[in-house]
């Protein structure tokens, strides 16, 4: 917290905690946490490549490359591909897809505080995993000439599933959690890597997908289910719940930082 940023530190707090809260002692709690990161840590992009954030980076990263390489940028790129090649018109199932996404971003901000994080992503993995299959097996069949006429429609069903889910809790949800889960004194540096890591990993899916699926249809979108497999069980094992929770309380979930604790008992009481 900076000393020019108090009155509007207090403000947030005074509509956190009510206007009639005492919350003296938590301003002194969090700078106190602040000075003692400073202190302890230091500040700055150097600061961030310690053992005291590995945790904090491995989810932050971990995340970008969940986004990335769950096949969005590709599967974006080349739905009107997807669509032809399944045999479907493109012009109907462009805009199909695009009332299908404004209509799953809007419920994914209507029930992000109500199931919490942690939650709407394991969701979103697990229906994006679901569309890899469905668009996969499309393919497969199609490769067979099994139920060529019902092909076209799984692929549809497919991608909408797959957009749906990814619109939920993938597309935006990471971002959410990295600004919550990083220190102050860190929390700069720490967005711009993950950042720069979100637009490395978004261009390798983009420039490969096309070759891939040249190769394989079938086996591009079973790829991208087994990935999406995977950080299902990354999100189930290293990533926290933030919902509702200071960033002390976070840290000492995190971290188990002495100083952290400390605070977050305090807003525990206050609540």
């Amino acid at each position: 917290m900076k000393i020019d940023q108090d009155e509007k530190s207090l403000d947030a707090l005074y509509l956190l905690r009510g206007e009639k809260a005492d919350i003296s002692q938590e301003i002194a709690d969090i700078k106190a946490y602040t000075e003692y990161s400073k202190r302890s840590y230091g500040y700055g992009f150097l600061s961030l490549f310690q053992r005291h954030y590995a945790h904090c980076l491995i989810i932050g990263v971990g995340l970008m490359v969940v986004e990335a390489f769950g096949g969005i940028s590709g599967v974006l790129s080349y739905a009107s591909t997807i669509l032809h090649s399944a045999g479907f018109s493109s012009t109907i199932g462009s805009i199909i897809i695009g009332v299908t996404e404004i209509l799953a971003a809007i419920i994914g901000v209507c029930f992000i505080d109500k199931f919490g994080r942690r939650t709407m992503l394991l969701t979103s993995a697990a229906g994006i995993c679901l569309g890899c299959i469905l668009l996969g097996l499309s393919f497969f069949l199609q490769n067979l000439q099994i139920g060529e006429e019902h092909t076209p429609i799984l692929a549809l069903v497919g991608l909408l599933v797959y957009l749906s889910f990814f619109s939920i809790g993938v597309e935006g949800i990471p971002w959410i959690i990295v600004s919550e889960i990083f220190p102050i004194n860190v929390k700069g540096p720490a967005g711009s890597i993950i950042n720069v890591i979100s637009s490395i990993s978004s261009w390798i899916v983009s420039y490969s997908f096309s070759f891939i699926f040249e190769w394989s249809s079938t086996a591009t979108f079973f790829i991208f289910a087994a990935i999406c497999g995977a950080s299902i069980l990354f999100i189930w094992k290293m990533v926290p719940e933030t919902k509702g929770r200071t960033l002390e309380e976070i840290q000492a979930s995190i971290i188990k930082d002495p100083c952290s604790m400390r605070t977050a008992n305090h807003a525990s009481r206050l609540e």
